[in-house]
């Protein structure tokens, strides 16, 4: 557990990709790196997702933290970590999809909201739980399930910013996820990389002053 909380830790920011290919998402994938965001979570949504880990892990080796999200069932969980994802996440808790996300041996983030299902994504054997929608609930909600979990790593994904990443941390999120706020889809789609690096360098930025 200390090793994946520590690489985690380490990495602080992670980009969730929702792509309309793999190649577009490797494309972002590379402009999020360029500008300092190291953690990158391509998504199922994303058609092919597995071509565009294979790339990224191919180019990057362990220079990145390199996952695959919304694992839905136990043969993406497979095809992902063979594809050289190092960590998977699954947006819930079922108790097959989340045994087969261990059986890999990559990293598993379960996906909870409530103390109840908190519980239940750390008994299936996650490292970390992933706290989503985080939007809807804000820094105090994660400092008040901290409470009965101090041993539970959190990472809060949705809603995070430049501007909150301090509160997120200071809360006790291990490290946050972002999606849109991060890599914006309309960026995405028109290609410009230089605005998704731009915003990259803000999250890195607001992460490591966060830290300090």
């Amino acid at each position: 557990m200390h090793e994946q909380l520590d690489r985690l830790r380490r990495t602080g920011v992670i980009a969730v990709l929702r792509a309309p290919s793999a190649d577009v998402a490797v494309r972002a994938s590379e402009a999020l790196i360029d500008g300092g965001v190291t953690g990158i979570e391509i998504t199922y949504s994303t058609p092919d997702a597995p071509t565009a880990i294979g790339e990224l892990r191919r180019a990057h080796g362990d220079a990145i933290h390199l996952g695959a999200g919304t694992i839905r069932t136990a043969e993406q969980a497979a095809e992902a970590a063979a594809a050289g994802a190092q960590f998977l996440v699954s947006p819930g808790t079922d108790p097959d999809v989340a045994r087969a996300m261990v059986g890999t041996g990559a990293d598993v983030l379960l996906g909870a909201m409530t103390p109840s299902e908190v519980m239940a994504a750390h008994r299936l054997g996650a490292h970390a739980v992933k706290i989503f929608p985080a939007s809807l609930v804000g820094p105090a909600y994660l400092k008040a399930l901290r409470g009965p979990f101090p041993d539970i790593p959190m990472m809060p994904t949705g809603g995070v910013a430049p501007d909150n990443i301090g509160d997120w941390i200071a809360a006790g999120a291990v490290a946050v996820g972002a999606g849109g706020e991060l890599c914006p889809k309309v960026a995405m789609l028109a290609g410009d990389w230089d605005e998704i690096r731009a915003v990259a360098r803000k999250f890195a930025l607001a992460h490591r002053e966060a830290v300090a």
